[in-house]
């Protein structure tokens, strides 16, 4: 007998479209359904899941379309289907089936259309032609970057949001880019006259080149295949790519097709509860008209997704009025606009605060009596975004004057008011989310409330709530300091002590740990203060670092000569491979360009040095926290496609900074062409050839987060490269936290700073703290100071004497290392290798030839 239950059988949802907005939905009404009383089928036409289009123009920087993808893991099961590549194509509202290109036919009790939108193109003859494009998806962007990497010039049609951030990424990409806007100011729809005058002129300080109160009116092909756009006032325009840019339009073919009721000006005509003119189908997002009024940003979908999961489970939710507030940073500028930005309220008065020298325009609207708040606009420095946007309506507690140049103060926040509207996530929530849940850093917060995970403009107004909850995350180095890495560093620069034991007693407490003691070895090794073994600097050493080599899992150790840019004579190989075989190592060629020996006992390590130091080689610091490697490919000498020598650019670099002790290890790369044979941009510091020199990426790195760097500066010379590389990795090495990569190093800098990448250029370009010359000196003292840490231990008898397995028995080599063979090499036992016969390697005399 089939058991008693009060749950109604499963009824089926069909959600056609996968983007930001239909995922939100699905998550939602999964949220709402413990129970599984909805089956859910999602149709996408991308053949992409779910991404952030918010943050497209980051997948031309180097973020993967993994890493913008929305979809959490175990979001779809049998439960829930996702079928991707498989467009909608017609609706049967009498049967209530959509039928899909592959055929599919899916029936639905209730059918939520989030369609989402299409790129506007202006009616241009000759816009349909090779090289012209649209920016909305991956797969455009594909495109566009394939283009770029072909011409050196391209236009964007279009200034507003959209054209801006397509502008961003021609940028990024290296090409000569002119933005084109028929409105008399650049993103018409959120800045005023006044915003829009300043971030032109930020934008044209940039390299940019804008051109406002300007129509196209036609387009024609080129002989080279490139472009030339004529202008309605008769002026010409050649360019190598077109990018249109210029607003989107509901995307509502489905509806109209299937009868339903659409808006005035297209778009899928909804009511309060974003239902459509048939009961049984929903519409949200971009595609979506709500009395009229449609939304084309994501915090209304958002908003829109929720009242349909509410009303599907029994709910009685309702959309409002949507917070419609922006706030972008394009091309390092920020924009911002919130409320009623264009003083459209009656008898509303405007409060500007224009500073043109430094590129910085405010605008508030209050009311005529100057006591609440109605909106404003902010361009080149939007701190006060978020902080601002939660008072629009409410009562003033501040004038104008002091919110405009001091900022407004977040102290007497209200629970209820909102902080991310992407979101939907209130003040209130994030308090609880700190004292609650105990989240105590901004990491925490996102994932706890989702706050700051889309455009990321409320994260400066969460800082403000942890610190104000005295949950803000200290930066004390360890329990015995309490500066942080940075701190000390200059602390340490500037007073000269050299030792820890002195620095402990100026600057901290205890004994020290085994957090800052590796810590501060690092610092003094950074400021070049001797040998690493030196006295008690040697005691403060990491493993790797006490033995100049890398401890593997069985207790002995690898062995990484230097090899610039992995040029390497038949000499050094082969005394490479006699080494390897004389004292019975492991070899492999590493990822970055060297040659591993693995299997090598504590006290073979000098004699395996000496062989190697008499062939020319050196360390390659695989052990250090330091540069490892500067990958290459073969460049303009060899290659076909080079257009520089990478080769000899990666070995001077890899020369200049071997040895360089950093807060973590440090990886480059120098790529003869676009080709990207050297994987440069998944570095710390990567260099791609150009036909006019080198274009500098910073920030890259592999592990955990794979990372790929930000364009930094194009078309460099190989002097001007280098300096900047100079300063990049001794500003790296002076600021970042312990154990910190670039990547991470650089995301910090951005939390704090507003742009990280824009705050290096004002830093070790612009010379903003006016520390480069003290940058470039540091450097030329590293490279005038650089010596071999093996060689160095070779000559002296002091430092020789730790180099052995028994302290009692010098000779004594370490029994309980036992190797088997595989593949015709060792490789050390494991628990499963009980019954293969161990091999115990002896290698040649261990004795260490002294000269």
């Amino acid at each position: 007998m089939t058991p008693h239950t009060n749950v109604p059988p499963a009824r089926d949802l069909v959600v056609v479209g996968n983007g930001m907005v239909g995922q939100r939905l699905v998550e939602a009404v999964r949220e709402r359904d413990p129970e599984r009383r909805w089956r859910i089928t999602v149709l996408g036409e991308e053949s992409r899941a779910a991404y952030d289009r918010v943050a497209l123009t980051s997948y031309l920087t180097g973020t993967t379309a993994d890493e913008l993808g929305l979809v959490p893991e175990g979001c779809y099961d049998e439960h829930c289907v996702l079928h991707l590549g498989d467009a909608a194509q017609d609706i049967d509202r009498v049967a209530r089936t959509v039928t899909t290109a592959s055929g599919r036919t899916v029936g639905y009790d209730a059918l939520v259309l989030a369609t989402g939108s299409v790129p506007f193109v202006p009616p241009v003859p000759g816009a349909g032609a090779d090289g012209c494009f649209v920016y909305r998806t991956l797969d455009d962007l594909d495109k566009i970057r394939e283009r770029a990497g072909r011409v050196g010039s391209g236009v964007v049609v279009g200034g507003g949001l959209l054209g801006l951030e397509a502008a961003n990424a021609l940028h990024s990409l290296g090409a000569d880019t002119t933005v084109v806007e028929f409105a008399p100011r650049l993103m018409p729809a959120q800045v005023d006259q006044g915003g829009g005058e300043v971030l032109r002129r930020r934008i044209e300080g940039l390299g940019l080149t804008v051109r406002v109160a300007t129509a196209t009116e036609r387009l024609e092909p080129l002989d080279d295949g490139g472009l030339r756009m004529v202008f309605a006032d008769g002026d010409v325009l050649d360019t190598g790519m077109v990018v249109f840019s210029a607003g989107i339009r509901p995307r509502d073919g489905l509806a109209r097709a299937a009868g339903l009721e659409l808006g005035p000006r297209g778009g899928v005509a909804v009511d309060s509860g974003c239902r459509t003119s048939d009961p049984a189908v929903w519409a949200v997002g971009e595609c979506a008209v709500v009395d009229g009024s449609g939304y084309g940003l994501v915090a209304p979908g958002y908003e829109m997704a929720e009242v349909v999961a509410d009303r599907l489970l029994g709910g009685s939710a309702t959309f409002g009025e949507s917070d419609t507030s922006t706030k972008l940073k394009l091309l390092g500028v920020d924009v911002a606009s919130f409320g009623d930005a264009h003083a459209a309220t009656p008898d509303a008065l405007e409060v500007v605060y224009a500073d043109p020298v430094g590129g910085v325009y405010k605008k508030l609207v209050v009311t005529d009596d100057a006591s609440q708040l109605l909106g404003g606009v902010l361009v080149g420095d939007a701190s006060a975004y978020a902080a601002l946007r939660t008072m629009v309506g409410e009562p003033l507690t501040d004038t104008p004057e002091q919110l405009l140049t001091a900022g407004p103060q977040v102290s007497g926040l209200d629970d209820a008011a909102q902080v991310c509207s992407c979101q939907n996530v209130t003040a209130g929530t994030i308090r609880a989310a700190i004292h609650d849940e105990a989240c105590h850093d901004v990491a925490a917060v996102k994932g706890c409330t989702r706050a700051g995970t889309t455009c990321g403009s409320c994260v400066p107004l969460i800082k403000t709530l942890l610190a104000q909850s005295g949950a803000a995350a200290s930066n004390a180095l360890c329990e015995h300091f309490e500066l942080s890495r940075a701190e000390l560093f200059d602390v340490v620069r500037a007073t000269g002590l050299r030792t820890f034991s002195e620095i402990i007693a100026r600057h901290g407490s205890g004994r020290g740990c085994d957090i800052c003691k590796p810590a501060v070895a690092s610092i003094l090794a950074s400021l070049g203060t001797g040998h690493i073994l030196d006295g008690e600097q040697a005691t403060l050493q990491d493993t790797n670092d006490r033995f100049l080599a890398n401890i593997q899992r069985n207790g002995t150790y690898s062995v990484v000569p230097r090899v610039p840019g992995g040029e390497l004579t038949p000499e050094a190989l082969i005394t490479i491979g006699e080494v390897a075989r004389d004292f019975g190592l492991y070899s492999k060629i590493t990822g970055g360009q060297r040659i591993d020996l693995f299997g090598a006992r504590v006290e073979q390590l000098p004699a395996i040095w000496r062989r190697l130091v008499d062939a020319g080689l050196e360390s390659g610091h695989a052990y250090g926290k330091a540069l490892r490697t500067v990958k290459s490919c073969v460049g303009s000498t060899w290659c076909r496609y080079g257009v520089q020598d990478s080769t000899s650019l990666a070995i001077m670099l890899e020369t200049r900074y071997r040895g360089l002790r950093a807060p973590h290890k440090i990886k480059a790369g120098v790529s003869g062409c676009a080709r990207e044979c050297a994987e440069a941009r998944s570095k710390d510091v990567g260099v791609i050839a150009t036909e006019n020199g080198w274009n500098l990426y910073v920030g890259g790195n592999g592990g955990f987060r794979p990372r790929h760097a930000d364009l930094f500066a194009s078309d460099l010379t190989t002097d001007r490269l280098v300096v900047l590389v100079d300063r990049l990795l001794m500003f790296y090495v002076r600021t970042a936290d312990r154990l910190q990569r670039t990547a991470a190093w650089l995301e910090a800098l951005g939390d704090e700073h507003g742009d990280g990448l824009a705050y290096l250029h004002r830093v070790l370009v612009d010379d903003d703290l006016t520390i480069c010359a003290d940058l470039d000196a540091a450097v030329q003292r590293h490279v005038g100071s650089y010596t071999d840490e093996w060689a160095a231990v070779l000559d002296d008898e002091e430092k020789l004497k730790r180099f052995v397995s028994f302290v009692n028995a010098p000779g004594t080599p370490d029994p309980s290392i036992r190797f088997v063979t595989e593949r015709g090499q060792i490789r050390p036992t494991a628990a499963d290798d009980d019954t293969a016969a161990p091999v115990t390697v002896a290698g040649p005399t261990l004795e260490v030839v002294r000269r």
